[in-house]
């Protein structure tokens, strides 16, 4: 710790009276505790925001699985918004105009998932083609019986060069227009 510094003050009747002044380094010891305590309250306003902000989104966190692990570990995502990725099953997708609605199923590692979407625009490569695995994403929630209400359908188009492929022996690509869909 630092010593005060002692100089001579005013005199009174000709008597020197001391000055204690601090010296530089008690300033300094300071003014470093100063900067400790600002920084160790801007970490622990971090750390409290970070915390409130963490513990926000873990209440609107949309999951995203494979279908065959999300009906494994329904429990843990039952009543959350989850994403569910598979592949659409062959000959299950039907569009009923009245209420209007699209119902299909998809698959992962043999596990099956029937899906209903209640609205009548999907994308357009969302489309039953023979010989092609459509590749899709439902967002929605997984329900008790293992069925699937999607309030969203996305269809993962396939690669260029397996499209350029399949055109070269003649093939239509996915997104064209299908009689009945």
């Amino acid at each position: 710790m630092a010593q005060d510094e002692v100089v001579e003050g005013e005199k009174d009747d000709g008597i020197a009276v001391p000055i204690r002044r601090r010296g530089p380094a008690k300033q300094d010891e300071q003014a470093r505790k100063r900067g400790v305590l600002i920084v160790v309250g801007m970490v622990g306003l971090g750390g409290l925001l970070a915390g409130v902000f963490l513990t926000q989104m873990k209440d609107s966190a949309v999951y995203s699985k494979p279908v065959d692990e999300l009906v494994a570990q329904k429990t843990k995502f039952a009543g959350r918004p989850v994403r569910a990725e598979g592949n659409l099953v062959h000959g299950t997708l039907v569009k009923r105009d009245q209420p209007c609605e699209y119902r299909f199923t998809i698959t992962k590692n043999g596990v099956d998932v029937p899906v209903r979407f209640a609205q009548c625009v999907v994308p357009d490569t969302f489309r039953d083609v023979a010989g092609m695995d459509v590749g899709v994403t439902v967002e929605g929630e997984l329900r008790a019986d293992n069925s699937f209400e999607a309030t969203n359908v996305l269809a993962k188009c396939p690669s260029k060069y397996e499209m350029k492929e399949r055109a070269t022996k003649g093939e239509q690509m996915p997104h064209a227009q299908v009689d009945g869909t």
